[in-house]
């Protein structure tokens, strides 16, 4: 009888423990998620300033400004893992091609407050890709956690579900936007 007490006692304990380990793992990829909301929200409050500086020297590229606008527009109000990162994807598309058009402009290259811009923006490219490095390691172990046994049967138990990665779709996306100084 003795034995059976002490089994159950130490399934209720272990089965306490894998649970918490899970509202912990899940807490870290919430916390790690809001790290990288803070750097696409640096990065949003970026563009404007950006458009409005190549707007003054380049009028005729309307639709690229207005493209730019409804990338961010689009990723400010992007929700769930699957839709920032598309939303992301379209973002950094057509920050290129912004800077692609900067490229045709010796004077705006050579301005001082568009140099800032660009330094600013490349800045917050590299916090944002490590957010995203931090973030991918918690749901990787939070995944771990939910896929291997005996914690997989508390997972089912109290419906942990995993997590998804924040990834970069295609190889051409995966780069930092270039920034020539």
């Amino acid at each position: 009888m003795m034995i059976l007490l002490g089994i159950v006692i130490a399934a209720a304990a272990a089965a306490i423990l894998l649970y918490n380990r899970f509202i912990r793992q899940k807490n870290m990829v919430s916390e790690a998620w809001s790290g990288i909301d803070v750097q696409l929200r640096r990065r949003y409050n970026l563009i404007p300033n950006l458009v409005n500086a190549v707007k003054g020297y380049s009028k005729h590229e309307k639709s690229l400004f207005e493209q730019v606008t409804r990338a961010r527009a689009s990723a400010i109000s992007a929700q769930g893992t699957g839709s920032q990162v598309k939303a992301e994807n379209a973002l950094s598309s057509a920050l290129k091609s912004l800077f692609a058009v900067a490229e045709n402009y010796p004077d705006l290259k050579a301005n001082q407050s568009f140099l800032d811009l660009q330094k600013n923006l490349s800045e917050i490219e590299n916090e944002i890709q490590m957010a995203r490095r931090y973030y991918n390691g918690a749901v990787r172990n939070y995944n771990i956690s939910v896929d291997s046994f005996p914690s997989m049967l508390i997972a089912r138990m109290f419906n942990f579900e995993k997590a998804e990665f924040f990834e970069i779709e295609l190889a051409t996306e995966r780069a930092v936007p270039e920034v020539n100084f």
